[in-house]
C-alpha cells in the first residue's frame, strides 16, 4: 500500500470539532465489547467517508487492511453515551478492503456522531470518528457546496502548500453536503515528483506507484481513487460532510465514450469499454455511494431534502454516442431512458427548487480535437447533435410546467454564471434557467470557453486564468455554494475562490416573486 501523506493542515473547524482523522479515540464504556489489541488488529487505512445524505441518515464508507467486519457506532452525543451499534459488511480483498453501510433512523436536522472500527476475530482496529448534520428539520438554511476536478494536469497533493488546501476552506463553510461534479480523480494523468513553474518556483507532488502511470488494471484504478484520501484535509472533510458523487471522463480517460479504441502509446489496453468497466468498479468501491440506490446501478439518481429541494444527479458519460462535430439531427448524451427519467421525476417533484447536478455544462463548447465533447456544438440555429436531446428535455420541462430549475456543473476548470432565456435562443421554447459553473478543486485552471448561442445563454459572471493550466499555487481554484432560506424559499448562489472568499453571488426567488439583486465583482 502507498505511504501516507506528510501532515497537512486541515480546517479550523475540523481540528476543533471533528476528530475525523484522529485514530486514538477511546471507546465509550459499554458501547462495544473489549477486544484484543496488537499487531494482528486491523487498520482502517483511509479514514471514513460519508455520502448520499437523506432525511433519515447517510452512507458511511471505510477500508480495512485485512478481512474484517465493519462496525459503526451511531450516537446523538459526542461522548457516545447513547450509542447504538450497526453491523456493516465484511471488508475483504474482493472489494479492495472497502465497504459501506447506510445509517438510518436518525432525526432530520440533528447532528449524528459516528465511530467506525473493523473487527476480525478477537481483534479490533482503533476507531475512526466522523459526524454529519442530517438534512431537513430546524429553522436554519439548507447549505451545500459543489465543484469538481481533483489532482489533474500534474498537480497532485503538495505538502509544501498543505496538500489540497481548498478542502479546508470548504469545511469552514459548514455545509450540509457537497456535490462532487466529476473528475474525482485523473486516472489518465500521471504525476511527477517535481514540476517547474513559470515564475521559477517548484511544485512538489506526493506520488504513489499507481499515480506514476496511466491507470489500466483494476488495481491501478483503485489506486487513483485512494490517492486523494492520502491528504489530511480531504479525509477530514469527507468524515464530516456527506458527498453526492458523480463521475465524468478522467475517472477513465480523457473525453471517453463507449466503444472507443484509444490511439495512445501510453496504454497497452486500449479498449475504452474494458477500462471503463474497471474504473466503474473501482469508483463504486472507493466512493460513498451504494450502486443499488442509483436508477440503473451506476450513477444517476434523485435525492430529496424536504419541501425546499430535490437534487437530480445525472450522468452524461456512458450513455452517449461517439464524440462528433455535432451536426447530425440528433445524438445522445443522456440516452433516452435517462432523459425520460429526468423529465418524469422533475415533473413529479413538489420541492420548490429542482437542482440538476450535471457533470458537463450545457452551453459551453468543449472540444475534443475537431469533435465535440460536451453538448454545445458551437453553431447557431436549430439544435443538432447532443443539443437536440437537451432541447427535448428543456421543452418537456416547460410543457409540464416545471419551474425553479438550477443546473450546477464543473468540468471546464473555471467559474461562471450563465443565464439562459428563450428570447435570446434559436432553440425550442423553454423556461428560463440558470447554470452555475465551478472548479477546479485542485487541478490546472483553464478557460474561458466559447458560449454557444443555441439556448440563449448570457455569461453574467466569469473568472478564468490568464493562461492555460495555471497551477493551484497561482489561484483560480473555485467552489460554489448554495443556500436556501427555509422561510422565504429564496435560493442564493455564491461563487467562491480557493480561500472561500465570495467572487460573485445572486439570490433567486421562486417563480412569481421579484428577483433580488446580484452582488460581487463583475
Amino acid at each position: 500500500m502507498a505511504e501516507r501523506s506528510p501532515a497537512s493542515p486541515v480546517s479550523r473547524r475540523a481540528l476543533l470539532t471533528s476528530g475525523a482523522v484522529g485514530l486514538a479515540t477511546a471507546v465509550a464504556p459499554g458501547a462495544a465489547p473489549a477486544l484484543a489489541q496488537g499487531r494482528n488488529r486491523p487498520v482502517l487505512t483511509h479514514g471514513v467517508q460519508l455520502g448520499d445524505p437523506r432525511a433519515d441518515g447517510a452512507v458511511v464508507w471505510t477500508r480495512a487492511d485485512r478481512a474484517a467486519r465493519m462496525i459503526v457506532e451511531v450516537s446523538s452525543r459526542p461522548d457516545f453515551s447513547d450509542a447504538r451499534v450497526v453491523r456493516g459488511p465484511m471488508l475483504t480483498r474482493a472489494h479492495d478492503g472497502t465497504g459501506r453501510v447506510r445509517i438510518t433512523g436518525v432525526e432530520p436536522g440533528t447532528r449524528v456522531h459516528l465511530r467506525v472500527r473493523a473487527e476480525s476475530g478477537r481483534y479490533a482496529s482503533e476507531p475512526v470518528e466522523g459526524s454529519f448534520r442530517v438534512p431537513g428539520g430546524g429553522d436554519g438554511p439548507i447549505r451545500f457546496l459543489w465543484s469538481g476536478d481533483v489532482a489533474g494536469q500534474g498537480w497532485g497533493i503538495n505538502p509544501d502548500i498543505g496538500g489540497m488546501p481548498i478542502y479546508g476552506a470548504m469545511a469552514d463553510r459548514d455545509p450540509d453536503f457537497f456535490v462532487h461534479s466529476g473528475d474525482t480523480c485523473y486516472a489518465d494523468g500521471p504525476l511527477r515528483d517535481r514540476v517547474a513553474l513559470p515564475d521559477g518556483r517548484t511544485w512538489s507532488n506526493l506520488v504513489t506507484e499507481e499515480k506514476s502511470k496511466v491507470a489500466e488494471t483494476l488495481a491501478e484504478f483503485r489506486g487513483q481513487f485512494a490517492y486523494n484520501l492520502l491528504d489530511d484535509g480531504v479525509r477530514a472533510f469527507a468524515a464530516r460532510v456527506p458527498h453526492i458523487v458523480q463521475w465524468d471522463d478522467h475517472e477513465v480517460v480523457n473525453n471517453w465514450y463507449p466503444g472507443e479504441v484509444l490511439d495512445d502509446d501510453r496504454y497497452t489496453e486500449r479498449r475504452v469499454d474494458v477500462l471503463a468497466a474497471r474504473a466503474h468498479r473501482a469508483f463504486h468501491e472507493w466512493q460513498p455511494i451504494i450502486p443499488t440506490e442509483a436508477v440503473d446501478g451506476r450513477v444517476y439518481r434523485k435525492l430529496s431534502y424536504g419541501p425546499e429541494l430535490d437534487a437530480f444527479v445525472i450522468d452524461m458519460r456512458p450513455y452517449r454516442d461517439p464524440n462528433s462535430p455535432g451536426t447530425a439531427d440528433r445524438e445522445r448524451i443522456l440516452g433516452e431512458v435517462q432523459a425520460r427519467w429526468l423529465v418524469r421525476e422533475m415533473a413529479a417533484s413538489t420541492a420548490t427548487w429542482k437542482v440538476v447536478a450535471s457533470d458537463m455544462p450545457i452551453g459551453l463548447v468543449v472540444p475534443d480535437g475537431d469533435d465535440i465533447e460536451a453538448v454545445a456544438n458551437g453553431r447557431p440555429g436549430v439544435p443538432r447533435g447532443r443539443e437536440a436531446e437537451i432541447a427535448w428535455v428543456l421543452r418537456r420541462l416547460h410543457s409540464d410546467g416545471v419551474r425553479d430549475v438550477v443546473w450546477l456543473t464543473a468540468d471546464v476548470h473555471y467559474t461562471a454564471a450563465h443565464h439562459y432565456a428563450p428570447e435570446r435562443a434559436s432553440g425550442p421554447e423553454f423556461t428560463p434557467f440558470w447554470e452555475f459553473v465551478s472548479g477546479p478543486l485542485h487541478a490546472g485552471a483553464f478557460g474561458p470557453n466559447e458560449l454557444d448561442p443555441t439556448f440563449g445563454p448570457e455569461a453574467v459572471f466569469v473568472q478564468a486564468p490568464p493562461r492555460a493550466n495555471v497551477s493551484p499555487m497561482e489561484g483560480f481554484q473555485h467552489f460554489g455554494e448554495v443556500e436556501i432560506d427555509r422561510e422565504t424559499r429564496d435560493l442564493t448562489v455564491y461563487l467562491r475562490d480557493g480561500n472561500g472568499d465570495t467572487l460573485w453571488s445572486t439570490t433567486l426567488t421562486p417563480r412569481g416573486r421579484p428577483a433580488r439583486r446580484q452582488r460581487g465583482k463583475m
